[in-house]
């Protein structure tokens, strides 16, 4: 055995070990050829009444690829506060798809990152890519790691406030990737692959959810006065959206990629609110340790239990419940070993292929804003907020800005898209 390094792979976290008499093919050869870059063609196998299930959620479907598309764009061009090269963004996501241990997701990032040129061998880029390599390892394994010292690494190592919240979104968004693959993998019954030296981080400790705290952003909000167009646009089209109501003026340093997420959540906005979904995500938060996303889901009696721990909340839980549990926890801490035998509850339970997948889409939603609110803030107030302008202003903003005379005062609440 001798340590290897593949042509195109100059980083230390491509380096495997291999044997020089034989070259493993991938568990998935197909992923060089996929069609769609979001459920990795699993769609094409899917059969039975996962078919309606998903025609069901196109929206949803739909703005997922959108959104991986804005974040991993054909051609990227760098600036001044916009950094991050293809490299750096796909190099992040293949770390997440490792942490999240989807072989198929792995494959397809390690696909794309391959032929890439990666950064010159300074000692700054090193500093540099590991820095970024380790924030998305911790915030994609155990997002309670992450704390203002993490932060303010990234930002030693040159990387902008734009730029951290695009890392951010990278991880969270292909967190959510990961489980919805996972969750499809199960409802099809395919096999999975078990790594049984792979260590499941713990459970966010119980007191990260026992004093009530409003959520502080961890960079200086984008200010109005710098704010694009784009920006603007991204700020007005997310205002109905409770989820992203304390954070949109941080996250709209990267409007894009704002107006792509709030997509998203509007797509969900029919399943999201469900009482399967609103536990699965629950107990998505409790594992993750965001307080922020967990304080606004409304829990009814199993909301105490659930701030102690998973398991007390499964001790007073009927058995509906319990299955619901039982898969988001399962789907939380380690997607890749989900398989039809953790669905198959839910489904003696009562709960139809179309319910079992919102839980899926439930859990992924929340793996994404729990990584997101605890990335770049916190319930103990790093950065005061600044003040955020009225909607009425932001409108009026935009008008200036495309020569376009004020709307009416009953047509504020909206800007077309």
């Amino acid at each position: 055995m001798e340590q290897r390094r593949f042509t195109g792979n100059n980083h230390w976290y491509h380096e495997t070990q291999t044997s020089l008499s034989e070259q493993r093919a991938p568990l998935v050869p197909e992923a060089a050829t996929i069609e769609d870059s979001f459920l990795l063609d699993l769609a094409q196998q899917v059969k039975g009444d996962l078919i309606p299930t998903l025609q069901q959620v196109q929206p949803a479907l739909l703005a997922s690829r959108d959104l991986y598309q804005i974040l991993f764009p054909d051609e990227l061009t760098t600036s001044l506060t916009h950094t991050l090269t293809l490299y750096d963004r796909l190099s992040s996501a293949l770390t997440v798809a490792q942490v999240t241990g989807v072989q198929r997701l792995c494959n397809h990032y390690a696909v794309l990152l391959n032929p890439l040129p990666g950064p010159d061998s300074s000692r700054e880029s090193n500093r540099r890519l590991t820095q970024i390599t380790e924030y998305a390892r911790q915030l994609a394994s155990q997002p309670t790691l992450i704390d203002a010292a993490a932060v303010q690494h990234l930002d030693d190592v040159g990387l902008s406030a734009p730029d951290i919240v695009t890392l951010s979104q990278i991880i969270g968004f292909v967190s959510y990737q990961a489980r919805v693959v996972a969750g499809i993998h199960a409802l099809l019954a395919l096999p999975v692959r078990w790594m049984p030296s792979v260590r499941v981080p713990a459970d966010a400790d119980p007191e990260v959810f026992s004093v009530a705290a409003e959520w502080q952003p961890s960079l200086p909000p984008l200010e109005m006065r710098y704010a694009a167009t784009d920006q603007l646009e991204a700020l007005t089209f997310c205002q109905p959206i409770a989820e992203l109501e304390a954070g949109a003026w941080l996250f709209a340093h990267d409007g894009k990629t704002l107006y792509g997420w709030a997509s998203l959540l509007q797509a969900l906005s029919e399943i999201r609110h469900s009482p399967q979904v609103t536990l699965a995500a629950a107990v998505t938060a409790r594992i993750n340790g965001s307080a922020a996303c967990f304080d606004r889901l409304a829990l009814g009696e199993l909301r105490e239990a659930l701030q102690v721990s998973i398991e007390q909340a499964l001790a007073l839980a009927h058995p509906q419940q319990q299955a619901v549990i039982q898969l988001a926890a399962r789907l939380t801490r380690s997607p890749d070993r989900v398989n039809l035998a953790h669905v198959q509850p839910l489904k003696e339970a009562g709960l139809s292929t179309a319910e079992v997948f919102a839980i899926i889409l439930g859990v992924a939603n929340a793996s994404l804003g729990n990584r997101l609110m605890q990335g770049l803030g916190s319930t103990a107030g790093r950065v005061n907020s600044a003040h955020q302008p009225a909607p009425y202003f932001i409108e009026e903003m935009l008008c200036q800005r495309s020569g376009v005379a004020k709307l009416g005062d009953h047509h504020r609440s909206v800007v077309a898209h």
